[in-house]
């Protein structure tokens, strides 16, 4: 039996932020990231979904992942502490997206990291890979994620994303709060602690409704981009989703030859802080392979799956650093309280 960490906070590691940065992405948008970790270590950059924000990852971020692993989460643009242009244009232009997530990769050095895309991020992703390809990332760890999103039919999307969504986007607070609270409730297969709940409740509600009506008013298809990938991807899913149902993944096995699945039974939307335990040692020996096999091709080169458009802008300068002082000592067994888990 896996044990949660997330649903069990006395037995999380506490792991200090290393820095923080603020990232010029498309369009001169900007981007709040956080760095965890190791430094020196392997790079895992996480994308989180829609009306969320990177506060997501803290069973991450705060596990044994942080002592052999470089970690950046960032908001995305219209999230959490990044801006939030209220002009539907700047969450419409594909290119946009793909310019974000470009600029966190650049501007926080990231080296050939393993991409972590929980549901709407699987968007992101592939916005990012038309545009750059996939020669700068190591790999793809896919969560509860779309590859889809066509109405009126929605395909593979489920009742707990339908019918709170309008709502969730609509002009009225109330409404608002209403639809968000059974969007969270759809989110899990079991309730999430009061205290995570709360979190979860106040990082949706700090994203405008406009903005998240202007998330999902994109009609995407994205299968072709995955298919044409060469980077391994772990497509992970749980199987009692009934915001991205299962289905999509198995939609995307069918058509990404690098895609290997991973299910979780009485598992819903959130697989990473449901089993967190599971998740973090399954992404931690997917790392290990997607570098060993990204060691052994070229250095990486910017070469889209589909030809950019001209006009758009590259990402900008450096990110702005806020240094933190690092911690006392690095996280141990000593200053834990217990012994940490090891990873593969």
């Amino acid at each position: 039996m896996t044990h949660d960490l997330a649903l069990d906070p006395a037995q999380a590691v506490r792991i200090e932020e290393v820095r923080d940065y603020d990232v010029r992405g498309g369009g001169g948008v900007t981007l709040r990231a956080h760095e965890w970790g190791c430094p020196d270590g392997p790079a895992i950059l996480f994308v989180h979904g829609w009306s969320q924000c990177d506060m997501c990852w803290e069973a991450q971020v705060h596990s044994p992942l942080a002592e052999r692993f470089r970690m950046v989460t960032f908001d995305n643009r219209g999230h959490g502490m990044s801006d939030k242009p209220l002009d539907g244009g700047c969450y419409a232009d594909e290119r946009m997206w793909a310019d974000d997530l470009a600029a966190v990769i650049a501007q926080t050095r990231l080296e050939r990291p393993v991409l972590v895309a929980w549901s709407y991020g699987g968007f992101i992703v592939a916005d990012y890979l038309r545009a750059y390809g996939d020669a700068a990332i190591a790999g793809i760890n896919l969560v509860g994620a779309a590859v889809l999103l066509r109405p009126p039919s929605f395909d593979h999307i489920g009742p707990g994303f339908l019918e709170n969504v309008m709502a969730a986007s609509a002009p009225d607070l109330r409404t608002n709060i209403t639809s968000i609270r059974r969007f969270l409730r759809a989110c899990t297969a079991r309730p999430l602690p009061d205290e995570l709940w709360s979190a979860a409740l106040c990082w949706n509600m700090a994203v405008p409704a406009v903005i998240r009506g202007a998330l999902v008013a994109r009609e995407i298809d994205d299968t072709h981009v995955y298919s044409r990938i060469s980077v391994p991807v772990l497509a992970t899913h749980g199987r009692g989703d009934i915001i991205v149902l299962p289905s999509m993944t198995e939609h995307l096995l069918r058509h990404c030859s690098t895609a290997v699945g991973s299910w979780y039974d009485g598992v819903g939307h959130m697989a990473f802080i449901e089993e967190p335990e599971r998740f973090n040692h399954e992404l931690a020996a997917f790392v290990n392979r997607a570098r060993q096999q990204a060691s052994r091709t070229e250095a990486p080169t910017h070469s889209p799956l589909r030809t950019p458009s001209a006009t758009s802008a590259p990402p900008g300068p450096r990110a702005a650093v806020r240094r933190r002082e690092p911690p006392g000592a690095p996280p141990s067994a000593a200053n834990t309280g217990r012994a940490p888990a090891s990873l593969p």
